[in-house]
């Protein structure tokens, strides 16, 4: 079965807030491959497993989401004093066990020393993204955080437009749902929400500006009390 640009465009939604979806069965890896050539920088979501291949089209909510919820990332790292590279919606992808997508937004900040300056991730010997963001508005078909254990990302943030889960990865290659960042170790999943909800009542620069006042306050209550 061979996919074309004009299956893309053909896809149907179940869910008007998000994207338009569509999911093709018996994808060999190759056509998976030539597709993410053929695509290029157009903005359309690709995810693979095992033979099974989804494309979705991204919606307004979908990239504001998940373009601010960078954003607090990055300040974060900012405040911290913590290396940082983006990694954006590189695809990622594990041909032995055929699974691959392109997430969100990710972040390399505990190995960001061993990407720095580099133009091109190489999966057998680059370190994976320590954080990725999965925005949720459409729920994909796939079960993509399977994917995400398998290219072994430490911390992954899935935002469903109202709910924020972090699940941090476990010894076993098992996704945890954890109540706080395993990177921020202070940041509850439940401090986020309030913030982009805040956004329906101000512009996102003086949300921002609100997130870091709080986060300073934060940090701060962190740090142990000189003598």
């Amino acid at each position: 079965m061979t996919a074309t640009l004009a299956n893309i465009q053909a896809a149907k939604s179940q869910k008007p807030r998000g994207g338009r979806r569509l999911v093709l069965r018996g994808i060999e890896w190759r056509t998976y491959s030539r597709l993410l050539r053929d695509l290029g920088e157009k903005r359309v979501r690709l995810t693979y497993d095992r033979g099974v291949l989804e494309l979705m089209t991204l919606s307004l909510t979908h990239e504001r989401d998940g373009r601010f919820l960078g954003r607090l990332v990055v300040l974060l790292t900012v405040l911290l004093g913590l290396p940082i590279m983006s990694g954006g919606s590189t695809t990622f992808r594990r041909r032995i066990q055929r699974k691959g997508l392109e997430p969100d937004d990710c972040y390399w900040i505990t190995n960001e020393p061993a990407m720095r300056g580099k133009k091109r991730f190489v999966a057998k010997s680059d370190p994976p993204p320590d954080l990725a963001i999965e925005i949720e508005i459409t729920r994909s078909a796939l079960n993509r955080m399977a994917i995400y254990a398998a290219l072994r990302v430490p911390e992954v943030w899935r935002w469903d437009g109202t709910i924020l889960t972090i699940y941090l990865l476990e010894s076993n290659g098992q996704y945890a749902e954890s109540g706080t960042s395993g990177l921020f170790k202070w940041l509850k999943a439940t401090d986020i929400p309030p913030y982009l909800a805040m956004r329906t009542r101000m512009d996102e620069n003086a949300v921002a500006s609100a997130f870091e006042a709080w986060a300073r306050q934060q940090i701060a209550a962190q740090r142990p009390a000189r003598p």
